[in-house]
């Protein structure tokens, strides 16, 4: 997907959160680093409409979102840094159905779609567990396929390692290698982008760099022991 920010500025409760921003995201895999409230989950969530523009406009694929939203929606998934905010339902499977009943409107479709992601994610022993059950990292991973199971054009994942141990760490990182989705990844878990194609660095608002993973990272890391 093609994803066009042009001189975007987003302005909340009387703050500049983001300042004239203009960005063509093609690539497979990009990442998007800063510090802490440097503006990174306010662009993310400015691309499927979570947040709109004080000014400028953010397109998809050629549709002005403003216009689109709906339509941009459905091509997109966004799973939030904590799965608690994201799940709804008790059961595993219950959670995921819910989130297809307006794509697939027949059960058996839905279960079917359902077992399938699973199945990718090998995670299909988890169907009938009762959430409350799950570790952070399984929960995290049930948020992951409940993205996928509305089988996104584009997937944007917020701190996705941040309430994750070595193990699940390394697990969803490998997940994301292999998906065939575009992914924007927002983390300060930098060993995450090394294979990307593209990172940004956000600061105040502003990208203040944009390269390769090697070159962006040792930028912000130089920037950061300043």
């Amino acid at each position: 997907m093609l994803i066009e920010f042009k001189s975007v500025t987003l302005e909340r409760s009387g703050r500049t959160i983001l300042k004239d921003l203009n960005l063509s995201l093609v690539q497979h895999r990009i990442g998007i680093i800063g510090d802490n409230g440097a503006g990174k989950s306010s662009l993310a969530r400015l691309i499927n409409g979570l947040l709109t523009p004080s000014d400028g406009e953010v397109w998809i694929d050629g549709l002005n979102i403003a216009g689109r939203l709906t339509e941009v929606r459905q091509q997109i998934a966004f799973v939030f840094q904590n799965p608690d905010n994201q799940i709804v339902f008790p059961v595993v499977d219950e959670d995921l159905a819910f989130g297809l009943k307006a794509i697939l409107p027949h059960a058996r479709d839905r279960q079917a779609r359902i077992m399938e992601v699973l199945g990718v994610l090998d995670m299909q022993d988890l169907a009938k567990r009762p959430v409350a059950q799950l570790s952070g990292g399984q929960k995290q991973l049930v948020s992951l396929a409940g993205a996928l199971c509305r089988s996104p054009k584009l997937m944007i994942l917020d701190e996705p390692t941040a309430q994750l141990d070595l193990r699940y760490r390394n697990r969803l990182q490998s997940i994301l290698s292999e998906l065939p989705q575009q992914a924007i990844v927002l983390t300060h878990d930098l060993a995450m982008l090394e294979t990307f194609e593209r990172v940004l660095v956000i600061d105040k608002g502003h990208v203040v760099h944009d390269a390769t993973p090697s070159v962006a990272i040792a930028w912000y890391e130089r920037r950061c022991q300043a």
